[in-house]
């Protein structure tokens, strides 16, 4: 009872009526509350909010150009970006982030390295201090399948795939695309005999600020762990550690919802996926047994000083969010209703309001991310059988949806779920079991003008 409330007054506050007819209201296009843009364009992800203040701007623009431009191996001339390595997957964060939005899977036909898809490593258990997963003993917790001159890559990585046919309601065939790993190369030796492995692909980046803005005990009220009101939906927060403050956090970020703030996001892709040391992470990622990889030459200690990381936080808590298109209009309207009773807002959350932070931009606003930041077991389909912190090998994190509609336009090209196995959005509905297995199965019944209904709404976002 306590979600279907919760998920009734999100819906709610996107929902604003206009008459006293019952079926008539309008949608709040400001999915981002006042950081909201107008702009469906190319770069619709990489836009400043528009109620930064000047030295907020500033920041904004100092750290767009660490986040976009390369790092290059030291020594180098250009001393404030070199240290790249020595081992890594991408030379900067937009490699992986194009435009600041999605990466992509590799072609089946493609092997080495390709920004934008990762692969986690670990086996089981947990780090006595932090909780989080184990590293594998010679690899990492991350593969690195590029490096420096002299120092060798750990792996290749290969993507194939399997085509799982179905049938919705109405008789009409899909196809889904079901992928499978294969390490390859391996410098150091085999992987550890149990290991885990996940692929990752690197998301949009719009709006990460406002999410750490959502106070946490707005979040932990969503969660229902134990499913206590029986409708089927068991969201559960994922506690991590905090290693700015040394302390367990919420965890908001990440496929598996991770990690606690936008600062450690930040810190940790700039050393597990370039290689780039920072207070965080002071030491270089060079796993034992890998000699060359730590006498490498390193860009100093740490490589990414505190100023320039604290201006790439700005830049990505600070990112627009751009504005819902085609609110007013009758496909995108009927496709909101039938998102609450498909029940897909059960977990998508659709409304947040966002507290008092440093950034006065970010504060006290009206927001409608479709994210309630929580784990759900999301069935046996999309299980990567890795624990991570309290996550299971079958929980995700909700995803936020705001911008979902613009990727094929940023990116060229439409990859979604944590793998990107799903090119569509229907694809990515279909996908859904465990929790979502209600809400993909009436979307999967429903009649073709209900579907289509449903992916206008989801393309307007």
């Amino acid at each position: 009872m306590i979600r279907w409330v919760a998920a009734v007054l999100a819906l709610a506050g996107l929902l604003t009526a206009a008459t006293c007819g019952s079926d008539s209201f309008t949608l709040d296009p400001n999915l981002g509350g006042e950081t909201t843009r107008i702009d469906a364009s190319r770069n619709s992800f990489s836009l400043p909010a528009p109620n930064l203040t000047t030295a907020e701007r500033r920041a904004f623009e100092v750290g767009d150009s660490f986040f976009t431009q390369n790092w290059v191996t030291a020594p180098a001339s250009t001393e404030a970006r070199d240290g790249l390595g020595p081992t890594f997957n991408a030379q900067a964060c937009s490699s992986c982030h194009v435009l600041d939005g999605r990466g992509a899977p590799p072609l089946p036909s493609h092997a080495g390295a390709h920004p934008g898809l990762l692969i986690r490593l670990s086996i089981p258990g947990a780090d006595a201090r932090t909780g989080g997963p184990l590293p594998d003993p010679r690899y990492g917790g991350q593969l690195q399948d590029r490096s420096v001159l002299g120092v060798p890559a750990e792996g290749v990585v290969r993507v194939s795939y399997e085509t799982i046919n179905g049938t919705y309601g109405d008789g009409t065939g899909y196809e889904l695309r079901m992928p499978s790993l294969e390490i390859t190369d391996l410098a150091f030796g085999p992987l550890a005999a149990d290991i885990r492995t996940s692929p990752r692909l690197a998301p949009q980046v719009i709006g990460m600020g406002l999410l750490e803005a959502i106070p946490a005990e707005a979040i932990m009220a969503l969660s229902d762990p134990d499913d206590a009101d029986g409708d089927g939906i068991s969201g559960r927060a994922n506690i991590v550690w905090d290693g700015r403050l040394g302390v367990p956090a919420l965890g908001r970020f990440g496929w598996k919802a991770n990690v606690a703030t936008v600062e450690q996001q930040a810190a940790g892709a700039f050393h597990g996926d370039l290689g780039i040391t920072s207070s965080l992470h002071p030491d270089e990622n060079c796993p034992g047994g890998q000699t060359a990889c730590s006498e490498a030459l390193t860009g100093g200690s740490p490589e990414i000083t505190e100023s320039r990381l604290g201006a790439v936080t700005i830049y990505t808590r600070t990112l627009s969010v751009p504005a819902m298109r085609g609110a007013d209009t009758e496909p995108v309207r009927s496709g909101a209703r039938l998102f609450e009773e498909f029940g897909c807002a059960s977990c998508h959350t659709v409304t947040h309001q966002t507290g008092i932070v440093d950034i006065a931009a970010l504060s006290e606003q009206t927001i409608h991310p479709y994210t309630d930041l929580l784990l759900h077991d999301m069935g046996e389909g999309l299980a990567d059988g890795r624990e991570d912190f309290a996550a299971s090998g079958r929980e995700w994190r909700t995803p936020p949806l705001w911008g979902i509609g613009l990727i094929e336009a940023i990116n060229g090209e439409r990859f979604l779920l944590h793998d990107g196995r799903a090119r569509t959005l229907e694809e990515a509905i279909l996908w859904h079991g465990g929790e979502g297995e209600e809400a993909k199965d009436a979307f999967r019944l429903a009649d073709p003008e209900q579907r289509a209904a449903l992916i206008a709404f989801l393309e307007a976002l």
